[in-house]
């Protein structure tokens, strides 16, 4: 089989700045050539053209906030109550194929039910159905009547497929340990409240203990640990245990941004959601949503700070709750446009968010994630130049080709009629 070549683009290569004409070759699954001088390969009658004529081309992006079994519920029991898990396992997929023809080849779970995303993930790398390159989540870890376990006690519910229930550090490390035996690569802790939540963000509902204990059992094993987190108090008490991932943090400031910066620590502020109930009410004068003030509030400490982790060098990564009702499937691309517009972050450093750095916490940075000879085809071709103008990736249709490892997903391009040079 013989070799793609696109020809003529905007490249967009998750690290630098964008070149023009630019001529990128793929062959099988692989990267081959990347340049924009006459020291290219030529192609051969065995090869197949794209003329992009400008068009952007960049590397998959990765969801790395990903509830790929959220159903868009609009309360919380809906989460495991609406659905039997036979039937939400091909809610699931479908939501998975969705998310690889938005553009994005790659997923970091952050929560499901049933051990779905472990299905899933087995699922997809047996060919068996389309999807991202996924590390799978699984059950919540929490204690005893936190902002997850909010059922009435008389229900007699257990969450035994949402969440397990978990109290003390050994409890916590034995959890862990039976979700990594289930195939799960990244686990998923609730340290605080906030960020929409029952408790709010100063309420500890975890101990300094459970903490470290869980963190510990997840990498002794090699894997990763995440943990939705909102105020410095929590965030520190998350990274003084090592955790991988802070979900949201809100309240971080520049003494856990210089902590972050060291550690390496994966940052998913998840701003869509107060963006737009914010963007909602200054539009209108009125919000779907409650306690939008105090959303407005936190706008504004994240323009602020999220600036300076920016210039810090914590890694950002993109990603939010898409699956409740005001974030359906497929909208995931219009996150984007709220750290351009609510956090005054460049289009091209968001880019480098969901590609390089998602990559990286993928733990394929070697593989994924940029544009360069070696590197694994998982690429977009975008009518449009999202460096200048982020939104252009909220139009599937925008979207001319996605490509996974070599092969199109999706592809709306012709290829050209060019004049070719036959092999020796």
């Amino acid at each position: 089989m013989g070799r793609i070549f696109f020809r003529g683009a905007n490249l967009i290569d998750g690290a630098h700045a964008p070149k023009a004409n630019a001529t990128v070759v793929v062959e099988g699954e692989r990267i081959t050539a990347v340049g924009t001088n006459g020291n290219m390969p030529k192609p051969t009658v065995h090869d197949t053209v794209y003329d992009l004529g400008g068009k952007s081309l960049m590397p998959g992006m990765v969801m790395c906030h990903y509830h790929v079994a959220y159903d868009n519920v609009a309360r919380m029991e809906d989460i495991d109550m609406r659905h039997p898990p036979t039937f939400l396992t091909l809610i699931a997929a479908k939501n998975a194929e969705l998310l690889l023809r938005s553009g994005y080849t790659g997923a970091v779970g952050a929560g499901t039910m049933h051990n779905i995303d472990v299905t899933l993930k087995r699922a997809i790398d047996a060919g068996m159905i389309q999807g991202p390159r996924f590390l799978p989540c699984g059950r919540d870890l929490v204690t005893t009547g936190d902002s997850v376990d909010c059922h009435p006690q008389f229900w007699n519910l257990q969450m035994p497929g949402l969440a397990r229930i978990c109290d003390g550090p050994d409890d916590f490390r034995k959890a862990v340990r039976e979700e990594i035996k289930n195939g799960v690569e990244i686990i998923k802790l609730y340290p605080t409240g906030g960020h929409g939540l029952f408790w709010p963000a100063d309420v500890m509902t975890m101990s300094q203990a459970e903490i470290d204990a869980a963190a510990e059992a997840a990498h002794e094993r090699g894997k990763k640990i995440r943990g939705h987190i909102i105020s410095k108090k929590g965030i520190l008490a998350s990274l003084k245990a090592g955790v991988d991932v802070i979900d949201h943090g809100d309240m971080m400031d520049e003494e856990c941004i210089d902590i972050m910066a060291k550690q390496g620590t994966f940052v998913t502020p998840s701003l869509y959601f107060p963006w737009m109930m914010v963007e909602e009410k200054r539009r209108t004068g009125k919000s779907g949503f409650g306690g939008v003030e105090e959303m407005e509030k936190g706008l504004e400490h994240s323009a602020h700070v999220i600036p300076l982790a920016q210039k810090a060098g914590v890694k950002f990564v993109v990603g939010d709750d898409f699956g409740i009702a005001s974030l359906p499937h497929g909208a995931y691309a219009k996150e984007l446009q709220a750290y351009v517009k609510g956090a005054g972050i460049s289009a091209l450093d968001v880019i480098t968010w969901a590609t390089k750095n998602g990559a990286e916490l993928l733990g394929m940075g070697d593989e994924l994630g940029t544009i360069e000879p070696g590197k694994i085809a998982d690429l977009l071709v975008v009518d449009g130049n999202p460096a200048k103008n982020i939104t252009v990736l909220e139009d599937r249709d925008n979207l001319d080709v996605v490509m996974k490892g070599g092969q199109f997903v999706t592809c709306q391009l012709t290829p050209a009629k060019v004049r070719l040079q036959r092999a020796a």
